[in-house]
């Protein structure tokens, strides 16, 4: 019996998912995943296929998780908003065998395999279908989720574990110890998750995933708003979220009235990952939320590194913390060579896993030094052993022969009161190569000159910006990261080489 269908027969009308008003019970949640499978299955889909799902977060994303595992399918998810050559590109890579996404980009899936809209013709596919289990069921549980990596330096390519050499009972050892580390607080049912972020990225997903199967109550945000989210914790009782820095650093520019407005004692752990956070930003998150419920770590869908409990945070701030047991941290520089605490390097894990990019030999090897990976982080670590990630290295700006790391710079920048959000980037410089220019969104007047100073007072001249250009919007993807390419390619037209 899997996860849904056990909590439907033991707490069959306590809420499994809540999104505004519309509610799932566990009851309701299990037989309309028995439809969906159905649905699925007379659509063609079969044990080992692939079901690309490209909506917003939904009741009907978690309920085709759901049926798909029944049919011991696994799920691919795909942003909504990806455009025609993304799509076809991940939905023939992938050798998907049934899309399901939003009528609203309908276009853009002209051609391509069997595609269902969510709407009146997908409620139709599944109200049609026997609320029973099938009697031939495959899957034991929620469907595997086939993501692939988020692209920022090529195609996405998905990862295919394989064998690491060491004894599989002891890596799921040291990975429950992980889980157990960063949810002890809210391992049993009844707890209620918060889904804050995109599903169509990894850590998302597997949350929602981990929640439906501890049988926890899952509420659901279909795209983030940080007053709405700060409502739903007091309202729903909120335990648990797990966030990205840009929710952090939306929610702590709401007016203080706002902030204070909601109760967030319900909250005992607030997970974050998936880039530095700003310094300044943190502490101000730390003062919002219960104390010791915010738990930092360092990971990407490659595989984990690091925790950083709240206390940990506090005395070494800036930390994504240390590796946890059984998982070693090193710092290249570009030979190869480690090199001394405090000094910037190329960070490499070894935390015993072995993969590879599915089809991109070349990038699994610049990936790979011997047992050690790496997803591109530049960073060091302290005396103490505390990792501090310093930027992504292909974002790293190069001005006169000295490397220049734009979250340092953006980090200082967060700390200005008129700073809403902040891209720092290189751009050309006929005599140094390149120059720093930080592009803002102002949540209040502000010059150029007057941040330019502000850096200058904070960190020395070389790493401060020549230029800043304000925006309405900073061009971020759906799972927070700024499209940095985006901002930079209209300053090098012209230019054979950034440099």
């Amino acid at each position: 019996m899997d996860a849904i269908a056990q909590h439907a027969k033991d707490r069959p009308d306590a809420k499994a998912l809540v999104q505004g008003d519309r509610i799932r019970t566990w009851r309701e949640l299990d037989r309309r995943a028995n439809q969906t499978a159905r649905a699925l299955q007379r659509l063609g889909v079969g044990p080992g296929d692939c079901v690309a799902v490209a909506l917003r977060n939904s009741i009907e994303f978690i309920e085709l998780i759901g049926g798909a595992g029944r049919l011991g399918a696994t799920v691919m998810p795909v942003s909504y908003r990806n455009k025609r050559d993304e799509v076809e590109y991940l939905i023939d890579d992938a050798k998907a065998a049934v899309i399901i996404a939003e009528p609203d980009n309908a276009e853009v899936f002209e051609g391509l395999p069997e595609t269902i809209f969510r709407g009146d013709a997908y409620d139709q596919l599944i109200a049609v279908e026997d609320e029973a289990p099938l009697p031939d069921q495959e899957g034991t549980g929620m469907a595997g989720l086939r993501y692939y990596t988020s692209g920022t330096t090529g195609r996405p390519k998905t990862i295919v574990r394989k064998e690491s050499g060491r004894d599989p009972a002891e890596l799921a050892k040291a990975f429950t110890a992980v889980t157990e580390a960063r949810l002890g607080m809210v391992m049993g049912p009844g707890e209620v998750h918060l889904l804050a972020a995109v599903l169509y990225h990894t850590a998302p997903g597997a949350y929602a995933a981990s929640a439906i199967g501890r049988g926890h109550t899952v509420v659901i945000m279909e795209r983030f708003d940080p007053a709405e989210a700060l409502r739903l914790i007091d309202e729903e009782r909120v335990t648990w979220t797990q966030m990205a820095p840009i929710h952090f650093v939306r929610i702590v520019g709401l007016p203080e009235e706002t902030k204070r407005r909601y109760d967030l004692s319900s909250l005992k752990r607030v997970l974050h990952a998936g880039a530095p956070c700003p310094v300044d930003v943190k502490w101000k998150i730390l003062d919002l939320f219960p104390k010791g419920t915010v738990y930092e770590y360092y990971a990407a869908t490659e595989g984990y590194a690091t925790e950083c409990p709240e206390d940990v945070w506090r005395a070494h701030p800036g930390t994504v913390g240390k590796p946890v047991a059984g998982i070693e941290i090193h710092i290249l520089d570009d030979d190869g060579n480690e090199v001394g605490p405090d000094l910037v390097g190329q960070v490499y894990i070894n935390n015993g896993s072995s993969f590879e990019y599915l089809g991109a030999p070349e990038k699994t090897a610049e990936t790979w030094r011997g047992d050690m990976f790496s997803v591109g982080d530049m960073g060091y670590v302290d005396d103490d052993g505390y990792l501090f990630l310093t930027d992504r290295k292909t974002h790293m700006i190069i001005s006169g022969g000295a490397n220049i790391y734009p979250a340092e710079v953006e980090s200082v920048l967060f700390a200005h009161p008129a700073v809403a959000d902040v891209a720092v980037i290189g751009v050309p410089d006929d005599e140094f190569g390149e120059q720093v220019k930080a592009v803002v969104e102002r949540r209040h007047e502000v010059t150029e000159a007057e941040l330019i100073s502000f850096c200058r007072d904070r960190l020395s001249h070389y790493k401060c910006p020549k230029s800043v250009d304000f925006v309405a919007e900073l061009p971020r993807d759906p799972n927070g990261k700024i499209k940095k390419k985006q901002l930079r390619d209209p300053y090098w037209e012209g230019h054979t080489a950034k440099i």
